[in-house]
């Protein structure tokens, strides 16, 4: 097994969420949940698949924000992992309605704050072992 750190691109103003799911659908369900939470809300977000072609699945109401959240994605590579990032808006708007969606499994942070993953890779793939 390796381990290495990954840093979230994002300017300091942008708050994000990071989390675990378990399902496809998590793009569009996540995405109904925060335009139903804060209507008007700028965000992207990613969605990285774990079987298959293993491809980045991402939704928003703001194209710059979905490219970053999608390039954010690619370079942490893990397995049911998802990405949030906004702006204008705060985790503690959307936080309860993420985390009812039924495919969310678990929230690693919410926060604007600097973030680096510890990531894990072995034959099998990739996976969130924490934040820093």
């Amino acid at each position: 097994m390796e381990t290495k750190t990954v840093k979230i691109e994002k300017p300091a103003e942008y708050n994000i969420i990071i989390g675990q799911s378990h399902f496809i659908k998590t793009v569009e369900d996540i995405y109904e949940a925060m335009v139903g939470a804060v209507p008007g809300i700028k965000f992207g977000m990613a969605f990285c698949e774990s079987s298959g072609a293993c491809l980045i699945r991402s939704a928003g109401t703001d194209d710059d924000l979905k490219k970053l959240a999608e390039k954010n994605a690619l370079a942490v590579g893990a397995g049911h992992s998802f990405i949030i990032i906004m702006k204008d808006s705060y985790p503690i708007n959307v936080l309860n309605a993420i985390k009812d969606v039924p495919e969310v499994c678990g929230i690693y942070c919410a926060t604007a704050n600097p973030v680096e993953l510890v990531i894990a890779e072995t034959e099998t793939g990739r996976g969130i072992l924490g934040v820093i």
